[in-house]
Order: C-alpha cells, then structure tokens, then sequence
C-alpha cells in the first residue's frame, strides 16, 4: 500500500481518507474515538471533516471538528494526522459563502474547533457564483502566508469552474486549488469523470472523492425496498435500486465470490484503481467497518475485475 502525494504538496497520504460526517451524527464521541484510533493505528493519516458538519442534526453546532480537535488533543497527536476541512456552506448566512470576510472569520472558528493553530487542507465546500476566484484564493494565500492553512483544495466543482480558478492562480500568482472533492463511486460517475478527471490528470490535481460507497449501497446490504429501514442512512440509497444499480451489485457479487472480499471494500478498491484519485472518503460508525475500509484500501483489483465493474456502471 503506497502512499500517494496530494497534488503538488508535500502530503503524501495512504489510499483511505477518514470521512467524519457521522462523527457527531450516527457515531457518539466515544465511538467516534475508538474509530479515529483505530484508523491511524493502521498507519493512515488523513481526516476530512468540514465546519456544517454535523448541523443538520437538532442541537449539534459543527460537532465533528469539535469532536476530532477534542480527540487530537487527549493524544496529543497532532502533527501525526493531516486535518482536511471545508468552508463555504450555509452556517446561518443563508447562503453558500466563499467570501474573503468570511472564510478569514470562519478559519478562526474551525482552528478554535479543532484546538489547533494549522489546517493541513482547507477547501472551498461548494461554488459561490456572487465571489470571485481571485477574492477566494487572496483570502487563502493570507492564510497561507500567515500559517493558519498549508494547502487548499475544492469541492463540488465542474471542469470550468475548476479550470477557471486555476486560471487565476497562474495569472495573479496566488494558491493553487490541489485537490477536488467531487462525488464518485461505482454508481455517481458522472460528477468526476470525464472533462473534470482529464484536467484533474492534466494540471497535476489529486481527486479526494466522496459519496465512495453510495451512502452504504455499495456495500451490498440494500438489494430492494425492505432493506432500506436497515439504517438511519438506508433511505438514502432507494434512488440506486434502479438497473444499474442491481448490474453493479451483480458485478460486486462476482468479484466478492473470486477474491473473498467484502463489497465495501471492493468499491473503495476500484476508485483507488481510477486516474487522477490519491485517495476515496469513507466513514465508519463501528471499528469493524473502519477494519473493512482499510482492507479496502489495501485491495488491489485484477484488470478483469476492475473492467467488469466498470463496464457494469456505464
């Protein structure tokens, strides 16, 4: 299991990022430390977690970053874990906010958070069509310069969009966006490949994709409608209880029953395989699932698998 450099960082990371949205939500602090432990007891390094996250749970306030900055410091191990985080969605503005007021007041509340005084990478949650590039990434590069952030990446943007803010990095001399968290999976493969993975590919960017298992569909456990009260995320997956959804399952099926592999780990197995990806997101609510992630992680694909099951998806 090689690592894998972010972009043109100095990052370089193992193929598994810890996705924390449930940090706070599905998993309880307790929980969520136990998952955290395990995950860098494993050797991987790297956390994604965002300042919305988790708020649309009744009485939680930006409970992830709470939580992981209260974990970092009971082990004190900070400058062992890279902290990717977002800015950018609604936090009571009423509106997606890439703004330099705001992402130089926010970077204060999410370093408070998460008890540190430096981001590893920071990313821009979603496109913010009333800023522009150069107002977004001049509030980064202060940032930068004055220590609080090392790198910055995007999220939820298209081809032009990301070829246009990369413009403007070249042309203004200011930080270059290193990452795209774009949703993609075995099922969602529109919203990355393409024109956006070919620039990916082209401009040396890293894909940290998420939505990797489908919201738990690919992990094989909601085959129809029954199965959707299975978890508090189950009816999340009705809308890939279509025909392609039930191809790519079949596909997995046959995978599984070859290498004895679990499906969650299959699918975290073909993204590492794709152009242009340093490494899937994925959450856990249990260590035993965090131990199925990072067989995942470790899994590499026969060319014939991987071309079954991406021929399933198309």
């Amino acid at each position: 299991m090689a690592n894998r450099r972010l972009g043109r960082t100095d990052i370089e990371i193992a193929p598994l990022v810890l996705g924390t949205n449930v940090v706070g939500w599905t998993a309880d602090e307790k929980t969520s430390f136990e998952v955290l432990d395990a995950f860098v007891s494993e050797g991987f390094t790297a956390i994604d977690t965002a300042d919305a996250y988790s708020r649309w749970v009744p009485g939680n306030d930006s409970d992830s970053e709470k939580i992981i900055g209260r974990w970092m410091k009971a082990r004190g191990n900070r400058s062992r874990v890279h902290i990717f985080t977002k800015v950018g969605s609604d936090m009571g503005q009423g509106r997606k906010d890439l703004s330099a007021k705001w992402i130089l007041e926010e970077v204060e509340n999410s370093l408070k958070r998460l008890q540190t005084d430096y981001i590893d990478l920071y990313q821009s949650h979603w496109p913010d069509p009333t800023v522009q590039h150069e107002e977004t990434l001049s509030a980064y590069d202060k940032l930068i310069k004055a220590g609080k952030v090392r790198y910055v990446g995007a999220s939820n943007y298209d081809a032009k969009l990301l070829a246009d803010a990369l413009e403007v990095s070249e042309e203004k001399g200011l930080p270059r966006y290193q990452t795209l968290q774009n949703e993609f999976n075995l099922y969602t493969r529109d919203k990355y490949e393409g024109a956006v993975q070919d620039l990916v590919v082209k401009e040396g960017l890293s894909c940290i994709p998420y939505y990797s298992l489908a919201a738990g569909f690919l992990t094989g456990k909601y085959r129809s409608e029954k199965d959707l009260g299975k978890s508090p995320r189950g009816k999340g997956t009705a809308k890939y209880l279509d025909d392609k959804g039930k191809r790519i399952l079949a596909a997995m099926d046959k995978v599984a029953e070859r290498t004895g592999a679990a499906h969650a780990e299959i699918a975290l197995a073909w993204i590492n395989a794709q152009p242009g990806i340093a490494a899937p997101i994925a959450s856990a609510t249990s260590v035993g699932q965090l131990q199925s992630l990072v067989r995942g992680a470790r899994l590499t694909l026969s060319d014939g698998d991987e071309k079954l099951l991406t021929d399933a998806g198309r």
